[in-house]
């Protein structure tokens, strides 16, 4: 698609509430299974009878009651965990101040409608979309004593994810949660098109009967990026059509320093304001005049690549630099590109600012199947 078309989703607001939502929870062995993705294929209207077909074979359980979830997954090494819940998105902001969810990144209308469509037709959120916070002192605690018992399920799941989960039912615990969270502003990690896809399915039922519905939220995970943090790492660009003689050009007419050099020394250079590129045999490094709050892959999409002499007719991406180097031609240059801090695009979200496409790379996300949303039972917000 073309990145013109990229718009900014709306803005939901505070205060920021997670809900309680009984939860749907595949079988260990079809936790990072293969063919688990299929599941939620194509024809999407029969993905809720299959998964009841699936429980009647023992393959997915379903909570009984609803529950504010801990999910805690472990990863090559790195273990996260978040707080699940249905995110309340029946509010908009109409000021600033009032945001409690900060996109980062732009989203495609086209794409936010059929994810929208899919997610009314299975009558499911599958996955819960990732956010990230600064915890308080207080919120660490509650969740910390209601880790201390024995999780409800531990197991490893088929792509060699550890899984542990704690259902919290308390509604006492529910408001301390509640109550922690009100002040704060998350950040979407991963999930913008299924973030815009809930706040469609929310407005598309605005006209329906008064009272609580089911898609007055959505199904998200909170992790406490100064307690268990996701690792932010860059996307590489290969662009198709410019050289790096192109690239040198640019630099040069917006007064950027371009030095050709060898691979260990462009690579050892990478920074937040420098980038390496190569062509497959030559490599070069761009140092970047990088402004204040602003990222590397800004300066790259807004003010080099307009000043490319040639291309770039198409851009690809890529998140290992194995990948972009794979790629990289004589015609097609690999751009290896710094990653941003959290709190860098934090602050550039708080500006109401949206980074270029495939900005960022929050990892490692958690396998597909462990807490699933239905839409006909889902717990309405309270008031």
């Amino acid at each position: 698609m073309d990145a013109a078309a990229l718009v900014t989703p709306p803005y939901v607001a505070g205060p920021l509430r997670l809900e309680p939502f009984p939860a749907l929870m595949l079988t260990p062995a079809r936790v990072g299974h293969p063919s688990t993705g299929r599941a939620f294929a194509r024809p999407y209207k029969d993905v809720s009878a299959r998964l009841v077909r699936w429980e009647a074979r023992g393959l997915v359980t379903a909570d009984t009651e609803p529950a504010l979830y801990i999910h805690e997954y472990s990863s090559n090494g790195m273990t996260v965990r978040g707080l699940v819940g249905a995110l309340d998105v029946s509010r908009r902001a109409a000021r600033a101040e009032d945001r409690a969810v900060l996109p980062h990144e732009g989203i495609h209308p086209t794409q936010a409608d059929e994810l929208a469509d899919r997610m009314d037709e299975m009558q499911l959120n599958p996955a819960p979309i990732l956010l990230v916070h600064q915890g308080t002192p207080g919120l660490r605690e509650v969740l910390a004593e209601a880790a201390r018992r024995e999780p409800d399920r531990a197991f490893a799941d088929r792509g060699g994810q550890e899984h542990r989960v704690w259902a919290i039912r308390s509604p006492a615990t529910h408001a301390a949660i509640a109550a922690e969270l009100a002040d704060s502003r998350a950040l979407i990690a991963d999930g913008h098109h299924r973030y815009a896809a809930y706040l469609r399915l929310q407005r598309r039922r605005v006209g329906e009967p008064d009272g609580p519905r089911p898609t007055d939220l959505g199904l998200a995970m909170l992790v406490d990026q100064g307690d268990t943090p996701l690792f932010l790492g860059p996307i590489h660009r290969t662009l198709t059509g410019t050289s790096l003689d192109d690239l040198r050009d640019a630099a040069e007419t917006l007064g950027l320093d371009y030095h050709e050099e060898g691979q260990a020394e462009a690579v050892h250079a990478l920074s937040s304001a420098r980038l390496a590129a190569t062509d497959g045999k030559r490599w070069a490094g761009v140092s970047l005049r990088v402004e204040e709050d602003e990222a590397a892959v800004e300066v790259l999409h807004r003010r080099i690549l307009p000043a490319l002499p040639h291309g770039p007719a198409a851009i690809a991406y890529h998140h290992t630099v194995d990948e972009a180097l794979g790629r990289a031609r004589p015609d097609s240059i690999a751009v290896l590109m710094p990653a941003p801090s959290v709190d860098l695009v934090h602050r550039i979200a708080e500006a109401d600012r949206l980074l270029p496409e495939k900005a960022t790379s929050f990892q490692p996300k958690p396998s597909l199947g462990v807490l699933i949303r239905s839409l006909r039972d889902a717990a309405p917000a309270r008031p």
